[in-house]
């Protein structure tokens, strides 16, 4: 798809998002040459329209965007641009140029683990305890989430906080691991909530499996 750059007279904006936390950071302009350039050395560039030359993110402070990828909206007139910021991303020296703080929501992390286990799963290093788990099978894997969750069960009812996170840790990852096996991934399981959450769910859940249609 061709970027539409004569719309706005030779510039489209830029809207950078930070390619792992999917925070909005700040909003630039690109002409040709600086969308060139940004797919050239990886680092975003953008046109300034105040100082009527390009400039590269960071180039003076250090604070770069470095390049992930890049998507054209439907008019071809918009970019949007993920990056990994190196540092705080306004001139300002805060994470966005709304002032707002550029965190990982830990909840997002457990996607990203799944995709590593998944990676292990693919690749079966030798000496990884996850290669390990899938040597062992469904089987041993099932019954290591059974494990944890009882040790989750006990901490919950006779330890305390920090012991019980670590646990609900462990009975977390087992978990991940035995549906990367069932080729299934936490978001189907999300899903599934979110499906529960509907407060005519378990009217539509009986309907359903009075048709039949449930298994």
């Amino acid at each position: 798809m061709k970027i539409d750059f004569e719309k706005m007279g030779g510039l489209v904006p830029a809207i950078i998002q930070d390619a792992e936390t999917r925070q909005v950071l700040m909003l630039g302009f690109m002409n040709e040459e600086a969308y060139q350039k940004t797919l050239d050395t990886r680092h975003v560039t953008f046109w300034s329209r105040s100082r009527n030359t390009l400039w590269t993110k960071g180039e003076t402070s250090g604070n770069y965007l470095n390049l992930v990828d890049i998507k054209i909206d439907c008019d071809q007139d918009t970019l949007l641009v993920r990056a990994i910021p190196v540092g705080p991303t306004c001139h300002t020296g805060t994470d966005t140029c709304w002032g707002e703080t550029n965190e990982q929501e830990p909840i997002r992390f457990l996607s990203e683990l799944q995709s590593f286990i998944d990676k292990r799963k693919q690749e079966m290093p030798e000496g990884s305890y996850t290669t390990s788990l899938f040597n062992k099978g469904i089987n041993k894997i099932a019954q290591k989430v059974g494990e944890e969750a009882l040790e989750t069960v006990i901490e919950a009812t006779n330890g305390d906080r920090d012991h019980l996170i670590y646990e609900a840790g462990d009975l977390l990852y087992h978990l991940l691991v035995l549906l990367t096996e069932k080729g299934l991934r936490i978001e189907d399981v999300a899903a599934e909530l979110q499906k529960r959450h509907d407060p005519n769910w378990d009217k539509k859940r009986r309907e359903a499996k009075a048709a039949g249609t449930m298994k």
